[in-house]
């Protein structure tokens, strides 16, 4: 039920006004001057405040500055006996809702409450998301306790408050994407863009025309000037993810966006000015890359001046159990998993890293038919290091027809779960997508 405060020092009018809206449904509080409605606010949830303009103890005008400061998703909605506009004016700018005149405008009083009421609750949903993303991309977030990932939570949060470019390393799947989000939330940027781009998903035109946008008339169908990536992101960071794959000659237009912190559109002479932090990834060694001539060394010294390397999951084999946990927390609360399927996963040389050991635990949450996950909902390859005594067969292995029964099925279940779409499929399974569909021509599961 939304909870309505009016404040107003005559009783009858306030009292009166109170049936009425308590009639629409709403709950109703009241009080007779600014210091008790303050303290209607500090004891409930108030959504609207209905607040006269004179008080024995203030103006509304001012009270609605106080309110907003203290409680930002409260709307308030002013009345007064006699309007007039500077006090209209000033109290719009204090951020009230609306400023009304008594008795001339009381029915416009409930249509203008359920305005209000939908204006509060879209604040308070956006305030919520607002924290839940704050959260999911804050350092707490990030689960890992061995002293060799602390070591690069430390060193990101030293460099997150500086506007010093980043280049993070480490195999796919480490969570490169993860760190740089973490970053940018941490950095007096964080309430600006931050815009992600995977440099190996473009081709050199279309990766250009992303980054830096076109002019009016620079390519056929260019109908309008286009903004990239680097201006809707002003003040804020954008993320270059696979920056070994960037074209040359694009490279030699990022160093200038970090030398000058400018850039030509395509199709534009004039030079287009920008505030951007520039954090970079990738899973090539760029130095490699440098002696090959396929990246260019002077862009390596300037995106590489502060180098974070991610180490892999085998690496880290003490906070396999804390992701596993994690991750099947985030996707189902009612199961759990045994000690042998732990195990397992800690034996396992996870050359997909966190990403790889996510799709396995989904996995398995899909293909388990209990509340606990064991090896059986495993993949073949993790299930191998389990005693010959776990396996169904007197020998202790699988025959051939076995296998291919219980692949087989596996793949079914999984198909079900994600409704046929075969490249989530083939993600979960782990293969790629040319291998399912050969697997599903051999099953005959098509």
């Amino acid at each position: 039920m939304n909870k309505i405060l009016i404040i107003d020092d005559e009783e009858k009018l306030r009292s009166l006004l109170a049936k009425i809206i308590s009639l629409e449904g709403f709950e109703v509080f009241q009080a007779g001057d600014i210091k008790s409605g303050l303290k209607k606010l500090q004891l409930h949830e108030i959504d609207v405040v209905l607040c006269d303009v004179k008080l024995p103890d203030g103006n509304g005008v001012d009270a609605t500055k106080i309110i907003k400061d203290q409680y930002p998703t409260v709307e308030i909605i002013l009345l007064t006996a006699y309007g007039n506009i500077p006090d209209g004016v000033q109290a719009i700018k204090n951020g009230a809702f609306d400023y009304i005149t008594k008795g001339d405008d009381n029915n416009k009083i409930i249509p203008l409450l359920f305005r209000a009421i939908e204006k509060s609750t879209l604040a308070k949903r956006i305030m919520q998301l607002e924290k839940q993303l704050g959260e999911k991309y804050s350092f707490e977030k990030i689960v890992g306790k061995s002293k060799a990932f602390q070591k690069v939570i430390e060193l990101a949060k030293k460099v997150a408050m500086t506007d010093t470019t980043v280049l993070l390393t480490g195999e796919t799947g480490t969570g490169k994407e993860v760190f740089a989000h973490a970053i940018h939330s941490a950095s007096n940027r964080s309430k600006q863009n931050f815009i992600a781009v995977n440099c190996s998903a473009f081709s050199k035109e279309l990766l250009e025309n992303e980054l830096f946008g076109h002019k009016a008339g620079a390519f056929t169908g260019a109908i309008k000037d286009s903004k990239g990536i680097f201006e809707e992101a002003n003040n804020g960071t954008v993320f270059l993810d696979e920056m070994g794959e960037m074209p040359l000659d694009l490279q030699a237009k990022l160093l200038r966006v970090l030398e000058n912190g400018e850039f030509l559109k395509v199709g534009d002479s004039k030079p287009t000015k920008v505030n951007v932090r520039i954090i970079a990834a990738t899973n090539k060694e760029l130095e490699q890359e440098v002696e090959k001539g396929s990246f260019r060394e002077d862009l390596f010294y300037r995106i590489a001046i502060f180098h974070i390397e991610l180490p892999p999951l085998r690496e880290r084999i003490m906070d396999i159990e804390d992701l596993a946990y994690y991750f099947l927390f985030k996707m189902t609360k009612s199961k759990s998993h045994s000690k042998e399927y732990l195990e397992a996963l800690k034996q396992h040389s996870w050359k997909g890293n966190i990403r790889e050991l996510r799709n396995v635990i989904e996995r398995s949450v899909i293909l388990s038919d209990t509340n606990e996950l064991d090896m059986n909902s495993l993949p073949f390859e993790l299930q191998s290091f389990s005693s010959t005594d776990s396996l169904p067969t007197s020998k202790g292995r699988l025959s051939s027809f076995e296998l291919a029964a219980v692949e087989k099925a596996h793949i079914q279940k999984v198909l079900n779960y994600t409704n046929g779409n075969k490249t989530k499929t083939a993600e979960l399974l782990g293969i790629a997508l040319t291998t399912l569909y050969r697997k599903l021509s051999e099953y005959r599961l098509e």
